[in-house]
């Protein structure tokens, strides 16, 4: 049965713990679905834990990322590796609602184009956490909904749904943090194409050691937030600014996904590098 979403787990050495977190995924998910957990490296620790699963549930594949290390190249290979219309991206440390894919999944059905999990609207919840990331991320959210009208007050939050034919669409330019949210919350914006929400409660992982770098990251993110207020674009004209930073960095061809016969197919190799 072809899924009609495809869930996308970016994962550095979550080890047995990747099997709680995917016990709530298969457990809440009541659409047909492929859950693909993204790693940067044939050791990592979670494909064992990973494969015993998908030895029980063909749902789950393990996809080894080609295009770099990082949690950016690990979102961006896991959306060009799926096989349903519609994508969800959520992390592997138990922050995220797995009750809420499906919820997600259905607003992109209705014809958004980024359904978004917020923790700042009306009924919405963040719990824990660094005091900084929380403010930064709350004033983000709150002025690009306010200011930008992005549709969504929380447009920083990883936990989001997309039209799967949009984002291949539009492109993933982000190469090292997890901005890809706000790159593509602010890109639908621009194209001036629909963006909803629905409230979440964010927890702060339960397990493992966070990786997430503020100073790293944070200039991604001004760069998003700013392209956000923007004018309006076309996706002709975004095309072309897309080869045009292709042609200043790396050309390279975007990858067909095809299955590897490891492990009844919970593996998935690609070896072509994507278009930029």
């Amino acid at each position: 049965m072809t899924p009609r979403v495809s869930v996308i787990v970016p994962v550095y050495n979550e080890g047995a713990a990747i099997v709680r977190c995917l016990e709530r995924i298969l457990r809440e998910v009541l659409l047909p679905a492929e859950v693909l957990l993204v790693h940067d490296m044939p050791e990592d620790t979670t494909v064992p834990y990973a494969r015993r699963v998908a030895e029980s549930d063909p749902r789950v594949r393990t996809v080894l990322n080609t295009f770099g290390p990082g949690p950016a190249n690990a979102i961006r290979y896991g959306i060009y590796a799926a096989e349903a219309p519609v994508v969800v991206v959520t992390m592997a440390d138990g922050c995220d609602d797995p009750r809420q894919i499906d919820e997600l999944a259905r607003l992109v059905d209705r014809g958004v184009v980024v359904a978004a999990a917020s923790r700042y609207m009306p009924g919405g919840q963040q719990v824990g956490g660094p005091r900084l990331k929380r403010t930064l991320s709350r004033w983000a959210g709150r002025t690009l909904y306010a200011f930008a009208r992005v549709g969504t007050r929380d447009a920083t939050n990883s936990f989001k749904a997309y039209d799967t034919r949009f984002v291949r669409d539009v492109g993933i330019e982000s190469r090292t943090g997890f901005e890809i949210g706000l790159e593509l919350t602010a890109k639908a914006t621009r194209l001036r194409l629909p963006v909803a929400e629905l409230p979440t409660i964010w927890l702060d992982r339960e397990l493992g050691e966070s990786r997430f770098d503020l100073g790293r990251f944070l200039p991604g993110y001004l760069y998003w937030y700013a392209f956000a207020y923007g004018r309006r674009l076309t996706l002709d004209r975004l095309r072309a600014r897309r080869r045009a930073l292709a042609a200043a960095v790396d050309p390279a061809r975007l990858p067909t996904p095809r299955r590897s016969p490891v492990h009844g197919g919970a593996e998935t190799d690609h070896r072509m590098k994507e278009n930029a």
